[in-house]
């Protein structure tokens, strides 16, 4: 069938060329869900069109109305409220809609031909993944499942940083101060156990530096005098110029590190398509810079550093290579989007950064399109706010940021008091039990980060997260339980779907068009890089659902063909809430 609202807008083009004598091949029309204060499907806004009927709004809304409900059966109604028309469709049109939605098979777009590439996660090696890891990854997995719902093919990337002086911290406090001890050795998560040595370096570093204070210094003298800060240096300078021992070293506690980092991305849910490592990039981009030079992008200063001058686009000037040669973050990063393009030929090139990096973001994009990347113009910043826990909630091990693993154990621990206090486990095996909590705990923790907009801060409130009441993903999770239970007792019951009735109630063609707007949010997300709006649509619809079961009866409904019409729907609804919640990488359980 074809989409009602392109047929209504396909018709008010018609009309308004008709009416008033134009020519509207310019003309932008769209559509909008009808509030629900007023009554109508759809609304259109008029205010557009007035300079073409020489009428106030009424009288031009309700011109239009006429035309469309004499062109168009399916339109049974419409009113005019300040220049806007609602629009109500017939109930058959929707009983239709639904029968031929019940007809097909689920199918995926063809993917298009360049692929979108999506970068996320990008952490450090010398400590475990924290809080902000965490907003980070569910928005980058979930806007690429997204944008593949869209029809995009993805490529999943992760940059992992996996040199420089601060790595080469903690491999010195290991050295030091070790004993060869080991993850293994110590029961420790790897990640973690590089972290704790990290810690070690930086308490170490303040105790020599609290020392050299003491004897008169200043702050920067003593951080100048530090030895341990040179011995830093100095491993730092023997790993790039490649010595052995300290190569060997640090791949020892990398590796340490991926098995880490591979357990927790795991238990996030998120994999990738393909991994980057700075250590194999981090000189990508010289060659760049040189040829930027030539094309006159670039400039030299008087001692040797390359600079781009972006005062005329009311930046300011950039260092793109230091004086001793070595490169900077944005000389790496022009160098690896580079190799991407090489690599991939992609259409959109997506960095899932935190928001304290716009800038960083605004002069790689631009340098590139100096450079003269046509595929620049593809490059997006999908930035986002920072995340906080109120005051003294689950702090780390560390005692400074909010560790990721401990986060998750704190929601699934959570979900395991709320779920025995509400006395939802009954009949429940021990195992099925413990894999609830973990599918609740963690449908909270992703379902309250992904239902605000990227853009914003957001507080996150664990024991909030986990109420079966309200905008949460227990609540999501509950009702769809409730359909499969209800699909598993009209099968005990001999109870078949089907869609053969003459005519629906006002709540239930409202779910009906409430399932129907599930590809229009897709799309909207995708476009928008917006993970909140396919999140809080699901809840408006779950909010729908539950209204409806509570108005309604379903099996006990006498009426045979509105009881197998009402299974249907509830099973429709069921199916877009498993597909929705799986996009954005959230298990629903089919009891609780």
């Amino acid at each position: 069938m074809q989409n009602i609202e392109n047929t209504i807008i396909d018709i008010v083009k018609k009309g308004i060329a008709s009416l008033y004598n134009t020519d509207i091949a310019n003309l932008n029309i769209a559509l909008q869900r009808t509030r629900k204060e007023f009554e109508g499907d759809f609304t259109l806004v008029v205010f557009p069109f007035l300079q073409l009927s020489k009428k106030n709004p009424e009288q031009t809304g309700k011109e239009i109305g006429e035309y469309l409900q004499k062109e168009l059966p399916d339109i049974t109604g419409f009113n005019v409220v300040k220049g806007f028309l609602n629009i109500s469709t017939s109930n058959a049109y929707w009983i239709s809609y639904f029968k031929s939605v019940l007809a097909q098979s689920q199918s995926q777009p063809e993917p298009q031909s360049h692929p979108v590439m999506v970068e996320y996660s990008c952490p450090n090696t010398n400590k475990p993944l924290h809080l902000g890891h965490i907003r980070n990854n569910l928005i980058g997995y979930s806007i690429s499942k997204i944008l593949e719902a869209a029809g995009h093919k993805v490529i999943q990337v992760n940059l992992i940083n996996d040199r420089g002086i601060h790595i080469c911290k903690s491999m010195l406090a290991w050295e030091k101060w070790g004993n060869g001890e080991t993850p293994a050795s110590t029961q420790m998560k790897g990640d973690h156990f590089v972290g704790k040595y990290y810690v070690i370096f930086d308490k170490k570093y303040k105790e020599e530096l609290k020392e050299l204070m003491a004897t008169g210094l200043g702050e920067g003298e003593a951080e100048n005098k530090s030895k341990l800060m040179q011995e830093a240096r100095e491993m730092l300078l023997r790993w790039e110029a490649g010595d052995k021992e300290t190569i060997a070293v640090w791949k020892m506690m990398n590796a340490w590190v991926y098995e880490g980092f591979e357990v927790t991305h795991k238990r996030l849910g998120v994999k990738f398509d393909k991994i980057y490592y700075e250590s194999e990039t981090y000189l990508l981009g010289k060659e760049v810079v040189n040829d930027g030079i030539k094309k006159g992008v670039f400039f030299k200063k008087p001692d040797g550093s390359v600079w781009i001058d972006l005062t005329a686009e009311r930046l300011d000037e950039k260092l793109v290579l230091r004086a001793d040669g070595t490169s900077v973050y944005i000389t790496q990063d022009l160098g690896t989007a580079i190799q991407r393009a090489k690599e991939y030929n992609f259409e959109k090139l997506v960095y899932v950064v935190g928001n304290e990096q716009e800038y960083h973001f605004k002069v790689l994009f631009l340098i590139l399109k100096k450079l003269g990347y046509a595929w620049a113009e593809g490059c997006y910043h999908l930035s986002y706010g920072m995340v906080e826990l109120p005051e003294g909630k689950m702090k780390s091990r560390e005692g400074t940021v909010v560790d990721a693993d401990d986060l998750m154990d704190e929601m699934e621990k959570t979900a395991e008091e709320i779920t025995k206090e509400l006395g939802k486990i009954e009949n429940f095996e021990s195992e099925e039990a413990k894999q609830l909590y973990t599918t609740i705990g963690m449908g909270a923790l992703k379902y309250f980060m992904l239902k605000v907009d990227p853009k914003k801060k957001m507080l996150f409130n664990p024991r909030e997260s986990v109420d079966f009441e309200g905008n949460t993903g227990p609540f999501i999770q509950y009702t769809y339980a409730r359909i499969s239970s209800l699909q598993k007792k009209a099968a005990d019951m001999d109870i078949k779907a089907s869609v053969e009735v003459a005519d629906i109630a006002p709540k239930e063609k409202q779910l009906i068009i409430k399932t129907y707007e599930f590809n229009s949010v897709i799309q909207a997300a995708a476009n928008n890089y917006n993970p909140s709006l396919l999140a809080n649509y699901t809840y408006e619809l779950v909010k729908e659902y539950n209204q409806f079961y509570h108005d309604f009866q379903v099996l006990k409904e006498e009426n045979a063909s509105l009881r197998s019409f009402r299974l249907a729907l509830s099973a429709q609804v069921g199916e877009v809430i498993k597909y929705s919640m799986g996009l954005l990488g959230i298990e629903v359980p089919e009891r609780m």
